[in-house]
């Protein structure tokens, strides 16, 4: 039975091994005619190079992601209404709160995506590393033998790629792996906390979509904590270039369009109207207020003459006057 899931599984796996090893042997063709083939640095700038392509294959789900959780986080004022009116009905208010999602386009699963689909990927690279190590002649993908070989015993900063924290005993190759176990750690933690603190409304930081999120930021880094331990330091510099991207990409996205309502907002039209001043413009949002002082005077201005227009009272005596 478990050599049936494990032909399974090994069949999902196998097309994943042949474009993860692809791209890898790709740019290891490039840094090893510049650092040597059997380079550490070439094998770890290859890594690297792989995370960046999949992280820029990942833009449009990135993108689904931001919209999506921007939505959450405007609708949650609506959510505590449903839930204040159908909390004695638990079926009644999951009913109405994805009636809500659906009608706002929100999909509350969106902002896992992006972890989920490189969890195969993250998966495959640790077969590959681990596999290169304990048996090189087990080709997997375009991984030869000698590909293999290289991979498994390229040193970088002291270390071989597939080693672990826990795999050794070198004092070296332990403050390597640690260091990376923290900065995939800090990583992790830092980028959630900027979205919390600079891009979600004050009114989105309670109830339960909050609490989704603070679990994400504490709970998130102490997984890696403790997973990155048993990963190979290959994998370490995969997860770890993948969280610098996702902060990066984040930020550039929080700094330019932020979410309505929320501290970056805030900072960007304060930004734009310090760049207005010095150009001797007008921002997006003064056009705008002076849109809408514009419409109002021209409503009151309608309105006074709709005044002015209509026929003034008299009374009986006046009409009988005018009358003779």
């Amino acid at each position: 039975m478990l050599d049936f899931f494990g032909d399974i599984g090994g069949a999902i796996m196998a097309p994943l091994y042949y474009v993860i090893s692809a791209v890898l042997v790709g740019f290891h063709k490039l840094f090893g005619g510049l650092f040597g083939e059997a380079s550490g640095t070439a094998w770890v700038l290859s890594i690297i190079g792989l995370t960046l392509v999949i992280r820029m294959a990942l833009i449009p789900l990135f993108v689904k992601q931001i919209k999506s959780s921007r939505n959450m986080q405007l609708v949650q004022p609506k959510v505590r209404e449903l839930q204040k009116k159908y909390g004695h009905d638990r079926e009644k208010l999951a009913q109405e709160t994805m009636k809500l999602y659906k009608e706002s386009g929100t999909n509350p699963f969106a902002s896992c995506l992006p972890i989920l689909l490189q969890m195969p990927i993250f998966l495959a690279l640790f077969r590959l590393i681990d596999q290169a190590a304990k048996d090189p002649a087990h080709e997997r993908g375009l991984m030869t033998e000698q590909l293999n070989t290289q991979f498994g015993d390229a040193v970088f900063l002291g270390a071989k790629i597939s080693d672990t924290f826990m795999n050794t005993d070198d004092i070296g190759v332990r403050v390597l792996a640690a260091l990376l176990v923290l900065a995939m750690t800090a990583t992790t933690f830092l980028t959630q906390r900027q979205l919390m603190s600079k891009n979600m409304p004050a009114d989105a930081l309670t109830g339960p979509y909050a609490q989704q999120q603070k679990l994400l930021l504490y709970v998130l880094p102490v997984v890696f904590a403790v997973g990155g331990i048993a990963f190979p330091v290959g994998v370490l510099f995969y997860w770890t270039t993948s969280n610098l991207w996702t902060m990066g990409q984040q930020f550039y996205v929080i700094r330019n369009n932020p979410a309505p309502g929320t501290p970056a907002a805030e900072a960007k039209e304060q930004r734009d109207r310090a760049k207005a001043e010095r150009k001797g413009l007008k921002t997006p949002a003064q056009l705008e207020e002076e849109r809408i002082a514009a419409e109002a005077e021209a409503k009151r201005a309608e309105k006074a003459q709709q005044v002015r227009q209509q026929p003034q009272r008299q009374t009986k005596a006046q009409r009988s006057k005018k009358k003779r």
